[in-house]
């Protein structure tokens, strides 16, 4: 019988207040719509370090706990307690449940926990990691979902992932799929059109790439395929921050022969992204691995033709709504954005299927989801 007390859950706010790519907006979205479900449960945030932490938006709403160290040696501290056996409930004081977002689980005695494994990236593309975070998992993830009480994945993939490499028991790891937030929705809005063109000169035909710039987005696949693309006035706009081992394709991309179609744009702030979803022919999305792949349902919610790959949980997400390739399908890949290209009849079908999709993936659901998981978890400690 489950308990009706009110939880005291603390959330692992480190990569949204770090800013931390797709793990960040999975934590921004959750935290804030746990809060906006409203009851009288207590959510708390935690941070491993004071400097630069971005404590706006629904973080500013909370109370917050922290360690104030660095990450390594925040998570050396994590790795000694397992290792020795130490309890660091200390630093959890009233907290009931500890949700893990960032791929670090705390050695708790007396807190129950909930894991949430976004991806096991680290073993299929091991190469993509730096030596010292490949290591880091590697080592400690048997350790982290042995001790979690609940394992939370982003999708289907994920756990059969989860299974294989882990031997969890299956009662143990449940899939809460991600949302996607109202913002992004088709952008009709002619003054904000053009003044989001205007801030990153983008021009009059281009096909969208959103995500970090590492090996494990595949974009030099991309670049290959862009090399053989007609009409030359179609551009390629990457936006995205650098990620793990991002200098090869960075130089890869600086160095191009393609440079002039090209445009790099950074990071670009959430009111802008929809826009650029909503001004692009098409989003291409080629990457060797994915535990959800949000950007992909972002450019569907907003009624965009997306081209992704055919691997991990990219079909799982897309379902029958985007054109699928391998990732490394060079000629796969020039075949589909020639036909996004050309065919107006294509780009309006997969914008219609999309736009329905996305319709199925929300955060309020998301968080109805886990608060039912963390009504389970402290049910069975009361």
């Amino acid at each position: 019988m489950l308990s009706l007390e009110p939880m005291k859950i603390c959330l692992d706010i480190s990569p949204a207040v770090y800013r931390r790519a797709g793990i960040g907006r999975y934590t921004r979205e959750l935290t804030s719509a746990l809060l906006d479900l409203g009851g009288e449960d207590e959510y708390v945030g935690f941070y491993n370090r004071a400097s630069g932490a971005n404590l706006d938006g629904c973080f500013s709403e909370m109370t917050h706990l922290t360690r104030d160290l660095p990450d390594k040696p925040w998570r050396l501290s994590v790795l000694t307690a397992h290792f020795l056996g130490i309890s660091q409930d200390r630093w959890m004081p009233g907290i009931h449940i500890f949700h893990a977002t960032d791929n670090l689980l705390p050695l708790l005695s007396e807190v129950k926990s909930v894991f949430t494994l976004h991806d096991l990236a680290f073993r299929h593309h091991p190469e993509t990691h730096t030596c010292l975070n490949r290591l880091f998992l590697r080592t400690m993830m048997p350790w982290f979902l042995r001790k979690a009480d609940t394992v939370v994945a982003d999708s289907e993939s994920t756990r059969r992932d989860a299974l294989k490499f882990y031997k969890l028991k299956q009662s143990k790891i449940r899939v809460i799929y991600p949302g996607v937030h109202p913002r992004f929705r088709p952008v009709h809005d002619l003054e904000r059109l053009a003044a989001v063109r205007r801030r990153y000169a983008l021009p009059a035909r281009f096909l969208l790439f959103v995500g970090s710039i590492e090996p494990r987005k595949n974009l030099e696949t991309l670049l290959e395929v862009f090399r053989n693309l007609r009409p030359d006035e179609v551009r390629l706009v990457i936006a995205g921050e650098r990620g793990w081992r991002y200098r090869t394709t960075l130089e890869c991309l600086q160095s191009s022969d393609l440079r002039r179609k090209l445009i790099l744009t950074g990071f670009v702030p959430d009111d802008d992204l929809p826009v650029l979803y909503s001004l692009a022919e098409a989003f291409v999305y080629p990457s060797l691995y994915e535990g959800f792949g949000l950007p992909v349902l972002e450019a569907m919610a907003c009624g965009t033709p997306v081209i992704t790959s055919n691997s991990s949980s990219l079909p799982e997400v897309a379902s029958d709504a985007a054109i699928m390739v391998a990732p490394r399908d060079v000629r796969g890949w020039l075949r589909a954005l020639d036909q996004i290209i050309q065919n107006s009849v294509l780009k309006a079908e997969l914008r219609q299927r999309g736009l329905r999709r996305a319709r199925g993936f929300s955060w309020e659901s998301t968080a109805c989801k886990m608060r039912k998981v963390y009504q389970e978890v402290y049910g069975h400690c009361n």
